[in-house]
C-alpha cells in the first residue's frame, strides 16, 4: 500500500542520488560552495523525480516538492549557512559564566552541542537525530493523535465551512490515513487480546488448557465463518 512516503527519498536518502538533506549536510563541508551550487546540485540530482519539480523562473522559489498535501515551493537562500548554524565561542562562554543560574543551567552543555565524537553536525543532522529518536520512541508506544480542527474563522458556534475543514484534514494527514486504512486493515490486534475479547462467542471451541494464541484465534475465526476477506492472520 502506498503512504506517501514516495518524497523520501527526496528529503533523507544518503545513497546516489542524494537527498535533499544529505546533499546540503555535504555542501557544508565544502568551502567553496554558495546557495547557488546547492540548487544546481539538488536539480541536477532530482529532475527526474515525479514529486521534485523547477520552480517557475518568474517566482523566487529555487524548487518544489509534491507533498501528499499538494505542491510546495522553497527558496534555498542562505540554507547553506542556516544549516552550519555558526555560534560566537565568546558568546557561549559569556552565557556559561552569566550571573543568573537559569542561563548557566541552558547553556551547561553547549559545548557538545553541534559537534558528535569531535565533528562537526549540522542543523539538519541534528534533527534526523531527534527525529530518529521520537521514532523509536513512538514504536515502542501506542500512540493516540488529537487533530483540532477550525470549523469557521469567524468562531462563531454552529457554522462549519466546508472548505476550511477539508484543507485542514488534507493538510494534517487525516485523509491520508484514511484512505491508507480503506486499503489494508485498520485494526490490528494481538493473539492474546482478539481471545480475551471473542472467545465468548465461541464457548466450546477453545480448550481450557493451553492453546497457541495463534491457533486459538485460527479456531475462533473458522468456528464464525467470518469471509476471508475480511481478514489477515499475521506473525503476532
Amino acid at each position: 500500500i502506498p503512504i506517501g512516503l514516495s518524497i523520501k527519498s527526496i528529503v533523507g536518502c544518503k545513497s546516489k542520488p542524494m537527498g535533499i538533506m544529505a546533499l546540503l549536510d555535504d555542501e557544508c563541508l565544502l568551502p567553496t560552495t554558495t546557495d547557488k551550487t546547492f540548487v544546481e546540485k539538488l536539480l541536477c540530482a532530482h529532475s527526474v523525480h515525479p514529486k521534485f519539480m523547477k520552480a517557475d523562473f518568474r517566482g523566487n522559489a529555487d524548487f518544489a516538492i509534491i507533498h501528499y498535501a499538494g505542491k510546495v515551493d522553497y527558496s534555498a537562500e542562505k540554507w547553506l549557512v542556516k544549516n552550519m548554524d555558526p555560534l560566537n565561542e565568546n558568546v557561549v562562554s559569556l552565557l556559561q559564566n552569566s550571573s543568573d543560574p537559569f542561563v548557566v543551567h541552558i547553556w551547561k552543555d553547549s559545548e557538545i552541542v553541534g559537534r558528535a565524537k569531535g565533528m562537526f553536525r549540522t542543523v539538519s543532522a541534528l534533527y534526523k537525530g531527534q527525529l530518529a529518536n521520537l521514532m523509536d520512541t513512538l514504536r515502542n508506544t501506542n500512540p493516540n493523535f488529537v487533530r483540532c480542527i477550525i470549523p469557521n474563522h469567524e468562531k462563531r458556534a454552529g457554522k462549519i465551512d466546508a472548505a476550511l475543514v477539508l484543507d485542514q484534514l488534507r493538510c494534517n494527514g487525516v485523509l491520508e490515513g484514511i484512505r491508507i486504512c480503506r486499503q489494508g486493515f485498520p485494526n490490528r490486534i494481538p493473539f492474546q487480546e482478539f481471545r480475551q475479547r471473542y472467545e465468548l462467542l465461541t464457548p466450546d471451541v477453545i480448550s481450557k488448557g493451553f492453546m497457541d494464541g495463534k491457533k486459538a484465534c485460527q479456531k475462533m475465526i473458522e468456528t464464525l465463518e467470518l469471509d476471508s476477506n475480511l481478514y489477515r492472520i499475521g506473525q503476532s
